[in-house]
């Protein structure tokens, strides 16, 4: 199955040749898993805060399914102290 994915921030860094916010295409086997997903793109799990799947928040353990947009999500930092 293909999935469209999203990675943001400094997440961009563990996918050679990702751009933040820029969607590239995968192929993955189907009953992938987002942590599938994650495990698979080599994403240090403590470096991962917020997933979505089609726009909408997902937890790690959600089936993906041929053609689902997946945004992947660092945790956000900044602010006044």
């Amino acid at each position: 199955m293909k999935v469209r994915v999203k990675l943001f921030a400094t997440l961009v860094q563990y996918f050679p040749g990702a751009r933040s916010g820029i969607p590239f295409e995968l192929d993955l086997p189907d009953g992938s898993t987002l942590a599938g997903l994650i495990s698979y793109l080599a994403l240090p799990e403590e470096e991962v805060k917020i997933n979505f799947v089609n726009g909408r928040t997902q937890d790690p353990g959600t089936l993906l399914v041929d053609g689902d947009e997946v945004g992947i999500f660092p945790p956000i930092g900044g602010g006044l102290a």
